[in-house]
């Protein structure tokens, strides 16, 4: 059996194993090609000697927490990716090999590549290979001098679920939504709906909300994400209609919050009250329906009052007049839009 990072190949008489010695930092571009990112990673390992199997993160400044091109590598790589803010990665300036001053400007540490790998080995890691270029990304490979727990290093990106958990009962809750229940590390919502989630809660913390605070749920949410953590946003029925989705959405849009942007963003639907009623009832939506919501939790009333917006009218106006609405090809009575 022979122990090694090289990318060697055993055989009928040799077990090669790979230990988790590798670190690969990446830098890149905003909106690099994840192609690109991927072809230099592969080629610098390959042209070092290096297997890929003993790599055992891929890392990167958090600035980059949300760009698919290093998220795309550490899926190849079957690893997980890993983030460090600017200030860890500029102390480890004295060590790097190709500084710029440049990316110094950009975002205050002198290095991506170089600084997040050595970053990750700890202080007994070293440069194996430095920094390599294509058109818009780098990467460096550095080694630490015993296995690494991926686990421990860095700060991974955050992620919030926005979960609905359906009308009450549990066999009405979808599979998925149990899954990312239980992957997440905090659960913010409602405490009634909190409670309803039953043995699936006992491992995380909770951050109970009064009902009516919603927007304070969703922010709570966002901070904790925006940090690393996994995150669920606990909802009844779908969370997408008339709930926590469209407050979450808004808020993004709306406040100037980078570290909220680069949170991964997951919305699980459920089963709402209007499709248990429904189901119940027979079939009622077997066919056009409109749901119309007269709370004012998320909406001003005056809204709720106005009812349609002169845009909606107008559209369904030229919609009628164009014949597009028309009931059947043989009919001469348009359908009426309510």
């Amino acid at each position: 059996m022979r122990v090694t990072d090289r990318a060697e190949i055993g055989n009928d008489h040799t077990l090669i194993y790979h230990p988790p010695l590798l670190v690969v930092g990446v830098g890149c571009e905003r909106g690099a090609d994840p192609h690109e990112a991927l072809d230099l990673v592969h080629a610098t390992l390959r042209d070092a000697g290096l297997a890929e199997g003993a790599v055992a993160a891929v890392v990167s400044v958090d600035l980059k927490a949300d760009e698919p091109a290093i998220h795309t590598v550490a899926a190849a790589l079957k690893v997980p990716a890993r983030f460090f803010d600017a200030p860890t990665l500029e102390a480890e300036t004295p060590r790097l090999e190709t500084p710029s001053e440049v990316v110094f400007q950009e975002i205050g540490c002198h290095g991506v590549a170089e600084a997040a790998a050595l970053a990750a080995t700890g202080v007994g890691g070293r440069l194996l290979v430095s920094k390599r270029k294509s058109a818009r990304v780098t990467c460096a490979v550095a080694r630490a001098p015993g296995p690494l727990d991926a686990s421990v290093i860095g700060r991974r990106r955050g992620r919030l679920a926005i979960v609905g958990l359906g009308p009450g009962q549990t066999s009405w809750r979808t599979p998925e939504v149990d899954v990312l229940l239980r992957r997440s590390q905090d659960l913010v919502g409602y405490r009634t709906y909190l409670d309803m989630i039953g043995p699936l809660a006992e491992d995380q913390t909770r951050h109970d909300f009064d009902l009516g605070a919603e927007e304070a749920r969703c922010r709570a949410a966002l901070e904790l994400a925006a940090t690393g953590r996994a995150v669920a946003l606990v909802s009844s029925g779908d969370p997408g209609i008339y709930a926590m989705a469209t407050l979450v959405f808004e808020l993004l849009g709306r406040e100037e919050r980078p570290d909220w942007r680069r949170v991964e963003i997951i919305v699980s639907p459920g089963i709402s009250a209007l499709q248990a009623a429904a189901a119940r009832a027979g079939a009622p939506l077997g066919h056009d329906f409109c749901a119309i919501s007269l709370s004012d939790l998320l909406t001003p009333w005056e809204i709720i009052e106005n009812g349609s917006s002169r845009r909606r009218r107008t559209i369904c106006d030229r919609a009628l007049q164009s014949g597009f609405s028309s009931a059947t090809p043989s009919s001469d009575k348009p359908k009426r839009f309510f």
